[in-house]
């Protein structure tokens, strides 16, 4: 048995099979509805036990910066859920190191573990991927 779920059709734990999903976060974390209905998806996908992976470039790499303050823009700091993936098995983190570069940003300035890679690294991952969303 199989549901559809934002236009991708998933597989059922019972004998269904596991595709490598990445979600590409290219949006900064406020402004747009981007960034949290990206993170949605991603917690639905590990809730049908799919292969979860998750890249953060361009002004994506702000929804991991530590100390958002986002009273001002009167919206939900979302950041520290990314902290729960772990729970839901997701630990395939990357960001674009030429992003964090770019914007004045280091590993220890996120809040959670991320492995960094080239722009060519990353390419070469979303080559190995079964579905490439991107928000």
């Amino acid at each position: 048995m199989s549901e559809v779920t934002g236009g991708v059709e998933m597989e059922e734990e019972t004998g269904g099979t596991v595709k490598k999903f990445m979600f590409v976060n290219r949006k900064a974390p406020y402004g747009t509805i981007y960034a949290l209905e990206a993170l949605e998806v991603v917690l639905i996908s590990a809730a049908f036990d799919q292969d979860v992976s998750l890249v953060f470039l361009d002004d994506g790499v702000y929804q991991l910066k530590k100390g958002q303050h986002t009273k001002a823009v009167d919206m939900k700091n979302f950041s520290p859920t990314y902290r729960a993936l772990e729970g839901y098995d997701i630990d395939k983190l990357y960001v674009e190191k030429e992003s964090l570069e770019q914007r004045g940003l280091t590993p220890d300035d996120l809040v959670v573990d991320v492995q960094v890679l080239s722009a060519d690294e990353i390419s070469k991952l979303m080559a190995e991927q079964d579905v490439v969303l991107s928000f």
